[in-house]
């Protein structure tokens, strides 16, 4: 049976439920119905009162006493109307008590003050709560166990009902989504099912995943072997321009021109390198056989790129106290990832920032490195949207090729290294990386 055929019985049979538990309820949904509009008859009332004072004065209530009370004879519906202490503003609904004529009745209760002739009036309208209820307390009780009992029933039927009913869907999700990493490498069984819905989905996961890894796999050779092959032309066209710069006839402007040329070049050439350095990472042809400490990475890194630190003023903190050993890596790697981080933090910070690594243990007990800067930050719309390639995000110029933090996110998939990123535009950004437990 089809998942919309289970559905439709089950909503049919739920609407039958609900029908009956209306019947059922009845009494309980007129106890609310009465208790409504005994508060719009009290309004009502109120508004009257509140007219026939600005049509006719308070003296019309008062005749000339301090205050005014008036009663049904059965005591069922009273009205009180007396001077109110300066500033004072009371507009309510409440049952509460009252005495008449010695006896003590409740009452619901409709309490408010108005201003007069630049006096504060205090005006009470009450309504017994014996006649309010007299007909239905009964059918409450009644209603009221019915009620919960129906409450009850039907939950534990739904329960029973939507995990059988679900099943299926949760061993889908389970061994097609969760935990799934791309590229789809290992292979997943059809999940065993007698609703057609659900057995059509799990053979769509599986033929989509079979697309995407083929997709990824032309994508990826593709991009490796383009890399690969412009790195000839490139080097031809270099060799040929640094040729014509050593012919001393050539004018000037031909040279300027020749030489932009060759930044042209070289730029394309960084593209290429990169393009192929994430090529190879996604080819897993990198070996994960070392077994290093962050601070002799990030050392490293700091020999390589200090001068740069001095150009802009910037002062670098390593604050690493942790003593931990990254095994099953490529050092190789690992330094390109912390090089292009600070790298960043120091491209995009201000002049005499402040970059600070940190280390330390995340709730799970999972070691994490903190790269935090003073930069220009990015803006929470782009965040998303970083680690994608050619993807630049709140730069004032053309800075940079956009493919730095796609490198930085390749080597953290192939190292199974959580990024965590937080940033605010003109205060700085902060890059967390969780390692995975060894």
């Amino acid at each position: 049976m089809k998942l919309s055929s289970k559905l439709i019985l089950f909503i049919t049979s739920s609407k039958l439920a609900v029908v009956l538990l209306f019947v059922l309820s009845l009494p309980f949904l007129v106890n609310r119905i009465v208790s409504q509009y005994t508060n719009f008859s009290l309004r009502s009332q109120q508004d009257k009162v509140i007219n026939v004072v600005q049509k006719n004065g308070i003296e019309h209530y008062l005749q000339g006493d301090d205050s005014y009370g008036s009663y049904t004879m059965l005591k069922e519906e009273y009205i009180a109307l007396e001077p109110a202490a300066k500033n004072t503003f009371i507009d309510t609904i409440k049952t509460a008590q009252r005495v008449v004529e010695r006896d003590t009745l409740t009452y619901r209760i409709l309490i408010h003050t108005f201003r007069y002739d630049q006096k504060n009036y205090l005006l009470e309208i009450g309504k017994s709560i014996s006649s309010i209820n007299q007909y239905n307390k009964t059918l409450q009780k009644t209603a009221l166990y019915v009620l919960m009992g129906l409450i009850a029933l039907t939950l534990l039927i739904d329960l029973i009902f939507t995990r059988i009913l679900i099943k299926p869907l949760g061993k889908i999700i389970k061994s097609k989504l969760i935990n799934r990493k791309f590229p789809f490498k290992d292979y997943s069984p059809p999940v065993p099912t007698s609703t057609q819905d659900f057995k059509y989905l799990d053979e769509s996961l599986i033929l989509l995943m079979d697309q995407i890894n083929e997709a990824f796999e032309k994508e990826r050779e593709f991009t490796a072997n383009a890399s690969h092959e412009l790195m000839t032309p490139i080097s031809i066209l270099q060799n040929k321009m640094e040729n014509l710069l050593g012919d001393e006839n050539l004018p000037e402007s031909v040279v300027l021109k020749i030489i932009e040329m060759m930044k042209t070049l070289s730029r394309l050439k960084k593209i290429s390198n990169s393009l192929l350095l994430i090529s190879r990472i996604e080819n897993q042809q990198f070996v994960k056989s070392a077994s290093v400490q962050p601070s002799v990475i990030i050392n490293e890194v700091m020999e390589e790129i200090s001068h740069r630190l001095l150009d802009q003023e910037i002062e670098l903190k390593v604050e690493l106290k942790v003593d931990q050993l990254l095994t099953n890596v490529n050092q190789d790697l690992l330094f390109q990832l912390f090089y292009n981080l600070i790298n960043n933090a120091i491209k995009y910070n201000v002049y005499q920032g402040s970059i600070l690594i940190t280390d330390g243990f995340t709730p799970e007990d999972a070691y994490s490195i903190t790269i935090q800067d003073t930069g220009i930050g990015i803006a929470e719309e782009d965040l998303d949207f970083i680690f994608d390639r050619f993807r630049k995000a709140n730069l004032s110029e053309n800075v940079g090729y956009g493919l730095g933090l796609s490198i930085v996110k390749s080597i953290a998939l192939y190292h199974d290294i959580e990024i965590q990123v937080s940033s605010k535009v003109k205060e700085g950004t902060t890059f967390t990386l969780i390692f995975p437990s060894s």
